[in-house]
């Protein structure tokens, strides 16, 4: 037997002040987009805005149903109309922030699994690393400089 290590870099930034200018732009963006969130259910809002290598941003927020598992994340909404509307472009960096009525969300919160794999996905079809900020409603900012490394042993279609 032989073990593998495998590591995550993550990059903390204090707050959103710390934070370049057009990445603070985009977490604006998701945080607008968070604001629009439909969760009447989980009382947790998340918003994502996608920059695209085109320039545009596209963004997106979690949509709850009664019928769970029929909802969607705000990162595959974005992510999935970023794919239908600009089919050709490349994701260059994803903001993501959460907010709880239930608690102050006060420290990074990442992508969920499902996100994840779905996020992998254009990042293994653009064969270009995806920059990843996340973060609560206020607080320390987390930064990935690609999905693979939050998700190191990830499923691709060299499996099937």
């Amino acid at each position: 037997m032989k073990e593998v290590k495998i590591e995550t870099v993550i990059n903390v930034y204090e707050d959103l002040t710390d934070l370049p200018k057009d990445i603070q732009d985009l977490m604006q963006m998701a945080i607008e987009a968070r604001d629009k969130a439909y969760a009447p259910y989980s009382k947790f809002k998340v918003g994502a805005a996608i920059l695209l290598d085109n320039n545009e941003v596209v963004s997106g927020s979690n949509q709850e149903n009664a019928s769970y598992p029929s909802g969607l994340c705000a990162e595959r909404t974005a992510i999935y109309y970023a794919g239908a509307k600009y089919p050709n472009a490349k994701i260059i960096k994803m903001a993501l922030t959460a907010s709880s009525q239930n608690q102050v969300t006060d420290k990074p919160i990442p992508p969920c699994g499902a996100c994840r794999q779905a996020i992998a996905e254009y990042e293994i079809k653009q064969k270009e690393s995806i920059e990843i900020y996340f973060m609560g409603v206020k607080g320390k900012v987390a930064k990935s400089k690609s999905l693979a490394n939050l998700l190191p042993v990830g499923f691709d279609s060299s499996y099937l």
